[in-house]
């Protein structure tokens, strides 16, 4: 049986992933068996530059945090190796970022688990449709571009009957 302070401890650490998960807008598990350290470098690094915080963290304390917040469903996705990466900012950021990477490393190598967005849970498909869904910057400057274009048209109409109304008139 464990002592009081093991006890305290394993407490603390999950009151400490509570919080985290409670300032999280999204999340997702991986398997990482397999990868190199190289390999690992690299993902954390870019992680990291997308504001998304990546680490290895026992299942079971996992699981409690979970249910603390209130996400279920995760409880299959929990077993074997775990890495999450979690976001406060970007909905789909480290489902993308974990996508592309997966894709690249192969499947017996790193394999996305399941996830979980604003509290509704992905499983492992869902995850992989997040991982296409472009970045926020990304979809804003389509919309713009797409908003931009028949302005431009009508700029142009307008311009074009004021053009045609200034030579009238002279």
């Amino acid at each position: 049986m464990p002592s009081n302070a093991v006890l305290e401890a394993k407490k603390a650490k999950v009151d400490q992933l509570t919080e985290v998960l409670k300032g999280s807008v999204s999340g997702v598990l991986v398997d990482y068996k397999g990868i190199t350290v190289e390999e690992d470098t690299k993902l954390r690094k870019e992680l990291r530059e997308a504001g998304v915080n990546y680490f290895v963290e026992k299942n079971t304390m996992l699981l409690r945090a979970f249910k603390n917040v209130g996400i279920e469903g995760l409880e299959d996705a929990l077993n074997g190796t775990t890495a999450i990466a979690l976001s406060s900012e970007d909905q789909t950021a480290p489902a993308r970022i974990l996508g592309k990477f997966a894709e690249k490393a192969g499947d017996e190598k790193f394999n996305l688990k399941a996830g979980f967005v604003e509290g509704e849970v992905y499983d492992q498909a869902g995850v992989i449709a997040l991982s296409k869904i472009p970045s926020k910057d990304v979809l804003l400057a389509q919309l713009v571009g797409s908003l931009q274009g028949p302005m431009q048209k009508l700029a142009a109409a307008i311009k074009a009957v004021a053009d045609k109304k200034s030579e009238e008139a002279a």
